[in-house]
């Protein structure tokens, strides 16, 4: 199983959704989790995961999640290569046992041209990270993904599907 996860904020709220699929290339999740978290600390800068690990760690723990890889919103690493970001944090809570790739939008500073990959027409790049899997092996797989458009449906999905939670 495949896990993609995105969180939303609100206020010091946190929504947080997880869709669930067998295959790289499906168009459509075979379930969804929802959570939510509350007294989340505020944002501060390069400290994103501080914010974002427990909401993620809640939605698996909370739903008791088993999967063989993760898809997150941002990066497992910031400079594509050992900086770690909210992944690698994720990689190292989860005991090193379950895969995390990493799909950000925008680049961060400093990040390697490697971890670009252009999907569809798009003339902007995603930036892919990953640790437990090698990066190639992580840019075929979101590459893969289904859809024609820069973002792969089920990662466009699970993004609205927070943002949309009660």
């Amino acid at each position: 199983m495949l896990l993609a996860v995105d969180v939303d904020y609100r206020d010091d709220h946190a929504f947080i959704a997880g869709i669930a699929f067998e295959n790289w290339q499906d168009a459509s999740e075979q379930n969804v989790f929802r959570s939510q978290l509350g007294n989340i600390k505020a944002y501060r800068p390069g400290q994103f995961y501080r914010r974002e690990l427990p909401c993620i760690l809640k939605l698996i723990e909370e739903h008791q999640i088993v999967p063989d890889a993760i898809i997150i919103d941002g990066f497992v690493y910031l400079d594509g290569k050992s900086r770690p970001g909210l992944g690698k944090y994720l990689y190292d809570a989860l005991h090193e046992k379950i895969s995390v790739l990493g799909v950000a939008k925008k680049p961060f500073k400093g990040i390697a041209r490697e971890c670009e990959l252009y999907r569809g027409a798009s003339k902007k790049p995603l930036y892919i990270t990953s640790a437990g899997m090698p990066l190639s092996d992580a840019k075929q797989h979101i590459r893969s993904m289904h859809g024609h458009y820069r973002m792969p449906t089920l990662l466009k999905k699970v993004d609205q599907l927070c943002k949309t939670m009660p």
